[in-house]
């Protein structure tokens, strides 16, 4: 896992395959909350969560997961229930 205290808000979060999955609300814990407008429509009321073992690395203002999005996308948390909802 990447030191995530390098993680900063507004930063784009991507997958290994390079295709954008959200942008960095802050980082809460172990984890990385997204901004609420990258929930998808049907989920604007809450944000969703990465978890902090699926950062790759830092690259400048971009955040890389290990995992392409698709399956990142599947392992999002929400901040209730803190288990994957995909």
């Amino acid at each position: 896992m990447a030191d995530l205290s390098q993680v900063q808000e507004h930063m784009k979060i991507i997958g290994a395959d390079g295709a954008p999955l959200g942008t960095v609300d802050k980082v809460d814990g172990d984890r990385i909350k997204l901004t609420k407008g990258d929930s998808g429509v049907a989920h604007q009321d809450h944000h969703h969560y990465i978890p902090g073992g699926l950062v790759a690395g830092i690259e400048g203002d971009t955040v890389r997961l290990s995992a392409n999005a698709d399956v990142a996308a599947d392992l999002f948390e929400t901040e209730e229930s803190g288990e994957p909802i995909g």
